[in-house]
């Protein structure tokens, strides 16, 4: 029986297999009936739309304009520049909704496939390699976070590391070890806690081979591991330079030990690993009553109530119970690193819940990076599929089984047992009633799987690999399909994001682009914001092409953050959050942002109570709700005559600007070269905008004196400036922003970004610091990465993290007429 899968076309087989059951449970998406929701599309639609965009319209996507007054998407993990998502936006200037789905479960597909071919390399039952591709494509988190695709990349190619890993330890080979580096270097490239695990599990590989074959398997292993070491460090040193430096100019650079319990897997959770709709979350007309709801102190824990879901399937926990406990299986040499790694994981993942994630927050690097330990649960659905295929296998090719009966009756005690824990917590809670169904639910399937293990146990015969196989496809596939399938966390209708579509039709981004549009050479570029639209809405700016004044993202510079109040999204107009710098919409930090237009969901008075009659204009009301303008917003552009001297990070405190006129004088944080006065002074040039692209702007102007030509645009170390040819500094201005100085006539300024150059200056300035006549100098104020000086207010508190779409009310305050009243 053995030969007959060895012999390779078992493996074909199951392979097939699971490409048809990939096919069946993700047709819902690929077929266009639903699309993947929340940050799928709110950011990760805008992040490819904007690649697209800019690499069909040949710019550069390395920098982005539409969102915080700008940003180095370069350097932003969540950017998708450094990940196959380039191979869709380079050969589809307009990616579908469909075609971004598809991409997304297309790393799911290549994440089981890599399952086949770990157990294929080990001569593993080509039924359980297939039990353990299904499960490690559509158990736990895999399923229930599709939204999170950065995440879900990550766990791909850990799957895909994970095989070349073992590949590469088992015949010590270079080449596998080439492989094996780039896919780890490809998997840390969107660095998250998904992919800081997974390497922490492919080092304890690792160490495991070593402990197991001793000095001669360390021997044996250091070239290919030096290989592996060299291609992955080569794959994400520079990326990885990028993303070090923006992290540690934004609001996040780490996350106190608090904040990140705040993230934790409550130890109910695990009862979804076998009673998978425990809580009510698959049910959109039912409560959901789990850890996270307020019920159970919401204060204490924040996690969506999607990420506390670990069902693998009732096969998969049948066997981790039958045989792997009650025969010790899951102890044997093949297995038992796995075994361990699972059970840390799973520590892990409980987070404030036992004094391992202490631990490993102290000890392990990386950690204190990120939010929450419920992220492992990713890897506990990727480890579980390996032991449960394991478990299979052995099943499968025992020449001996014994009499299985009693480990049948254990497992099925012990299911009973578990499944009577749910209901007397369902009973505690107060939802008994609730919990009923889907306790009975969990039971037959288990029950369905307890039938199955005898059946696969009796029938052996020659055909055993294909019956085996098509069986367990089959049995499995329509346990994940019916408990982990779409939901409303996973799969809404595309139309919820209209929106976010190029082509759409909506009025408000109708009217906001035909408000913002301006003619050639206009020194205007005027700036909206979204204020409070809804959760798929602060990003749509990237994809039609206006500039907002927030978005949506974690990470953004904290310079910015500080003076103008943003957080993670502005999906409610409660999450306006107003700084002593940027106090109203009418303040001059407002004005020289040009921010113009507001569009808000409600009033704009109910959000900023300090406005008086006439501060703003309402000029257009559509079905979503009001746009107001801000008359007195700045252009993108202005010649300013004089300079005065600022202390940047006390007006942020304080709130105060200097009682200067922004279009006479500009605020300077240093003093600038001799040839232009000092105090207010008066002027009369012609400023043209004559490009604005995504990293090179160029402007003309012509003046009968010297002066500044500011850029409203946010300073950032990594931009260069140009005069008539000739670099030149650019000064920090206005706070926030770019100035250049020029002398009287007709010039020519471009500014364009350079990522790597000004990268490595500013690592080099922060190994080296400059020196002057031997005397080490202090750094100027405008040295760090978000243009602060090394000690920095306090950023805005952290913000409980936004609430999906479907659970706010903001949809409740649309305006009730659908036409466009635009008012002049």
């Amino acid at each position: 029986m053995k030969a007959v899968w060895r012999s390779g076309s078992s493996y074909w087989l199951a392979a097939v297999l699971f490409c048809c059951a990939w096919v069946a449970l993700c047709w819902p998406w690929l077929s266009g009936a639903v699309t993947i929701p929340f940050d799928a599309k709110a950011h990760f639609q805008a992040q490819i739309q904007f690649l697209a965009q800019a690499l069909h319209s040949g710019q550069s996507p390395f920098w982005t304009h539409n969102v915080f007054a700008g940003s180095p998407q370069v350097a932003d993990p969540q950017s998708l520049i450094f990940s196959p998502a380039i191979l869709l936006a380079l050969f589809n200037p307009s990616p579908s909704f469909r075609a971004v789905d598809a991409y997304v479960l297309a790393h799911l597909l290549v994440g089981g496939l890599a399952m086949l071919m770990f157990f294929r390399d080990r001569n593993w039952h080509p039924a359980g390699a297939l039990l353990a591709a299904l499960v490690f494509a559509f158990g736990a988190s895999a399923a229930w976070r599709v939204q999170h695709v950065g995440q879900i990349a990550s766990f791909a190619f850990f799957g895909l590391s994970f095989w070349l890993t073992a590949r590469m330890l088992q015949r010590a080979s270079l080449r596998y070890g080439l492989l094996a580096g780039f896919a780890a270097g490809m998997m840390v490239l969107e660095p998250d806690q998904v992919a800081l695990l997974g390497a922490y599990i492919l080092i304890g590989m690792v160490v495991a081979y070593w402990l197991s074959e001793g000095w001669t398997g360390l021997r044996e292993s250091l070239a290919p591991i030096a290989a592996a070491c060299f291609a992955g460090l080569v794959t994400i040193a520079v990326p990885l330079l990028w993303t070090w430096l923006f992290a540690e100019a934004t609001t996040r650079p780490a996350i106190d030990l608090v904040e990140a319990g705040r993230g934790s897997l409550h130890p109910a959770s695990l009862l979804t690993a076998f009673v998978g709709d425990l809580f009510g979350v698959r049910d959109p007309s039912a409560e959901f009553w789990g850890p996270y709801a307020p019920d159970w102190n919401a204060k204490e824990l924040f996690l969506s109530k999607n990420m506390g879901q670990v069902y693998l399937g009732a096969l998969p926990f049948l066997l981790l119970i039958v045989p792997g406990l009650t025969r010790g299986w899951l102890w044997d040499r093949a297995i038992r690193p796995f075994t361990i790694l699972f059970v840390l994981m799973v520590l892990f993942a409980l987070g404030r819940y036992t004094p391992f994630f202490h631990l490993a927050y102290d000890y392990l690097p990386g950690v204190k990076v990120f939010r929450r330990p419920a992220d492992a649960t990713f890897l506990i659905g990727g480890l579980g599929a390996v032991l449960s295929g394991y478990l299979l296998h052995r099943i499968l090719s025992e020449e001996k089984q014994g009499v299985i009966w009693r480990d049948l009756g254990i497992g099925a005690g012990a299911i009973a047992l578990l499944i009577g824990v749910a209901l007397v917590v369902a009973r505690q809670a107060g939802h008994l009633g609730q919990a009923w169904l889907p306790s009975a639910t969990a039971a037959a399937w288990f029950a369905s799987a307890l039938v199955l293990l005898v059946v696969l146990t009796r029938w052996r015969g020659a055909a055993a690999p294909l019956a085996a196989s098509l069986i367990v496809t089959g049995v499995v596939a329509a346990d994940l399909a019916a408990n982990n399938g779409p939901n409303e966390a996973t799969a809404l209708a595309p139309e919820v994001y209209d929106v976010l579509r190029p082509e759409t039709k909506n009025e408000t981004v109708a009217v906001l682009k035909k408000l913002t549009t301006q003619p050639p050479d206009s020194a205007r570029r005027d700036r909206v914001e979204l204020l409070g639209m809804g959760f798929e809405w602060p990003n749509a700016g990237m994809i039609h092409g206006f500039d907002h004044t927030l978005g949506y993202n974690p990470l953004r510079l904290a310079d910015f953050s500080e003076a103008v109040g943003t957080r993670d999204s502005i999906a409610a107009p409660s999450e306006r959050v107003f700084t002593p710098l940027f106090p109203s919409y009418r303040c001059r930090l407002a004005d020289f942002l040009g921010l113009r237009y507001i569009a808000t969901r409600v009033p704009i008075g109910q959000v900023d109570r300090s406005l008086r009659a006439g501060d703003l204009k309402l000029v257009a009301y559509t079905k979503d709700g009001y746009i107001y303008e801000n008359p007195r917003a700045l252009p993108r552009v202005m010649f300013v005559g004089g300079w005065e001297l600022a202390d940047f990070e006390g007006m942020k405190s304080a709130g105060k600007w200097p009682e200067a006129d922004p279009q006479r004088v500009v605020l300077l944080d240093q003093e600038p070269e001799p040839g232009v006065p000092e105090g207010p002074v008066a002027s009369n040039a012609e400023v043209k905008l004559k490009r604005y692209r995504n990293t090179v702007v160029e402007i003309e102007v012509t003046s009968a004196q010297a002066g500044f030509v500011v850029l409203n645009d946010i300073w950032h170390p990594w931009w260069k400036a140009e005069l008539d040819g000739q670099e030149v500094e650019i000064l920090k201005a206005n706070v926030l922003f770019r100035a250049v100085q020029v002398p009287a006539g007709t010039h020519k300024i471009r500014f364009s970004f350079h990522p790597l150059e000004g990268a490595i200056a500013e690592l080099r300035d922060r190994v080296t610091p400059p020196e002057e006549e031997g005397v080490v100098a202090e750094a100027p104020t405008h040295s760090g990465p978000s243009g602060s000086p090394a000690t920095r207010i306090q950023p805005v508190p952290p913000e409980p993290v936004s609430r999906p779409a479907h659970d706010m009310a903001a949809h409740d305050m649309l305006p009730s007429s659908s036409a466009i009243s635009v008012v002049r």
